[in-house]
């Protein structure tokens, strides 16, 4: 809609501001989607939706190997003391 009536406004603010009334919500809501729409086209720098997606994907994943890692390193150091704990004197 900020697309499509920018052109009937003095600036894209005034256009915001006039449409995120009559949606229901607040400029600077209306504001943050337009500028996401802009990096989805590739008109503005900065990670796409599709990026920032698979980015908290991937920083999901990084906390998940690392807690596992952590897990296997504290049943490994469990099992080596044990072995060692059985071994004849």
């Amino acid at each position: 809609m900020v697309r499509e009536h920018g052109p009937e406004h003095p600036s894209q603010w005034a256009a915001i501001t006039s449409i995120a009334s009559k949606l229901g919500c607040t400029a600077q809501t209306l504001r943050t989607w337009v500028r996401q729409d802009e990096r989805d086209r590739g008109q503005r720098g900065g990670l796409t939706t599709d990026e920032r997606q698979r980015l908290k994907d991937l920083e999901r994943e990084v906390r998940d190997l690392k807690r596992a890692n952590e897990i296997l390193q504290t049943a490994s150091a469990y099992f080596a003391k044990a072995a060692l704990d059985r071994r004849p004197k």
